[in-house]
């Protein structure tokens, strides 16, 4: 069924106290866009533009979450997880994303916390997941430096609210996509193709996320720890031409090392200023910014799917200066007779071990890892092998990495529940469980059964 043994996989030397959980996000999830005082945020918005979402879809209802979380978190006791990654809406909590929090939206998360807690699954909560209050981004969203000094407010405030139940904070999620795929491509929200604008967006992003650190230290317990995911795609030139190599380092830089170089080096990439300089004067970074962006934290989230495997191409634009953050004279093929999942995405389970050893590699003194999303897309099969297969590879090598000397403290499946895919809609589904959308009945799927068991086995050492 996969080209690794199901039985290896099962027998991976996971250490003690290893942290199995799933994880979601707000709006892909939760529903009641309108409800309570929640504000508009950016995927609202976006998603009302005709054409950008398939089916023209929205987060609108999503799982209804807000309203069956009770009935959600039961799911996680049963797949007997120890901890449940989710993500808060900052809108739900700022409306325009400052000014005076909304106690309704505190009380929720609140709620939620709690009810982990009373399940006896550790809460890791996420401060962003995409989702930017609409009145920020009406003042220049994440290209203004004053938008991280709002998240960084923001993230204070919720501390107050939650510290006491939450013992993991993740900043941010994936900045890279909030960035480069939100302001330079246009495929998510807010719909811009910049260059420039970016830029300065990737870069207030980790910036609030240091601002961000910095409070939360402020007023953390010795016991709470404080982090950040990226989502990291090793990169490999297509074949061995010079300027094959060279167009895979580009997409390395815009993807990986744009992120991880300031968190985790101290510095900005060495070829950052050469790759963008035509697009941009880099005005936005200041002095003192890398020290803020790389104070320590005490994990680092990894989100992995696949491998880029890139070549050289035309740039889209000739003017060198109006090219987007994502005009690169590079782009993604697939590797000769590819194994792919549901959704077509090329399936390479060595990658996340080339991301992990990697990352130890480059960084010494990396902090401690956790896989805060790995998972398998399709179109909804309640008898989904391909994820089971998906996953025991992923968790095969995964456990490689912590043999070879990798501090890998956690593993989090994506996604607890099938949910709204962004761009994509509803037709792409993630979940261990299944969800009727019409309904709203959750069904769990094979692969729900398959890692409640696989858990289990690995806690008993079998």
């Amino acid at each position: 069924m996969t080209a690794i043994d199901e039985q290896t996989a099962r027998r991976a030397a996971f250490p003690p106290g290893f942290v199995w959980g799933t994880a979601t996000s707000a709006y892909q999830i939760e529903g009641a866009a309108a409800e309570d005082g929640r504000g508009p945020s950016i995927w609202d918005t976006f998603c009302a533009i005709p054409g950008v979402v398939a089916d023209a879809a929205s987060g609108d209802h999503a799982c209804d979450h807000y309203h069956r979380w009770e009935e959600d978190l039961d799911l996680l006791t049963g797949l007997g997880t120890g901890a449940y990654r989710f993500s808060l809406a900052w809108p739900r909590v700022f409306p325009t994303g400052y000014g005076q929090p909304d106690r309704r939206g505190l009380d929720f998360y609140r709620r939620l916390a709690d009810g982990l807690r009373d399940r006896g699954i550790t809460p890791f909560a996420t401060l962003y997941h995409w989702d930017l209050p609409q009145g920020l981004e009406d003042r220049g969203g994440w290209r203004e430096r004053d938008t991280a000094l709002r998240f960084a407010d923001y993230a204070a405030v919720v501390h107050e609210a939650l510290g006491d139940a939450v013992p993991y904070w993740i900043t941010l999620n994936e900045p890279y996509c909030s960035s480069i795929v939100g302001y330079g491509e246009g495929r998510h929200a807010p719909g811009a193709r910049e260059g420039h604008g970016a830029l300065a967006a990737a870069h207030h992003l980790l910036l609030g996320h240091g601002l961000a650190v910095a409070r939360l230290r402020e007023r953390a317990g010795p016991e709470e720890q404080i982090g950040i995911t990226l989502n990291m795609s090793p990169t490999v030139a297509g074949t061995g031409a010079p300027e094959d190599v060279a167009a895979a380092r580009r997409m390395d830089l815009m993807v990986n090392r744009q992120f991880t170089e300031p968190l985790l080096g101290g510095r900005y990439a060495e070829d950052l200023a050469e790759v963008y300089g035509p697009i941009s004067d880099l005005s936005f970074q200041r002095e003192g910014d890398l020290e803020i962006i790389g104070a320590p934290v005490d994990f680092l989230g990894v989100n992995y799917y696949y491998r880029l495997h890139a070549v050289a191409a035309p740039y889209a634009e000739a003017d060198p200066a109006r090219r987007t953050a994502c005009d690169l004279g590079a782009r993604t093929v697939e590797p000769a007779a590819p194994r792919t999942s549901g959704l077509g995405w090329v399936v390479e389970p060595r990658g996340l071990y080339d991301t992990l050893s990697g990352l130890a590699a480059r960084y010494p003194g990396l902090p401690p890892v956790y896989i805060t999303e790995n998972g398998y897309g399709d179109r909804g099969e309640l008898d989904d092998q391909g994820r089971i297969a998906y996953l025991a590879d992923h968790l095969a090598v995964t456990g490689d990495a912590i043999a070879a000397g990798v501090d890998v403290r956690g593993y989090f499946c994506w996604s607890l529940i099938d949910n709204f895919e962004w761009a994509r809609g509803y037709d792409a589904r993630f979940g261990l469980v299944h969800v009727d959308y019409r309904t709203q009945a959750r069904t769990p799927k094979a692969s729900y059964g398959w890692f409640r068991d696989y858990i289990a086995d690995a806690g008993t050492g079998r």
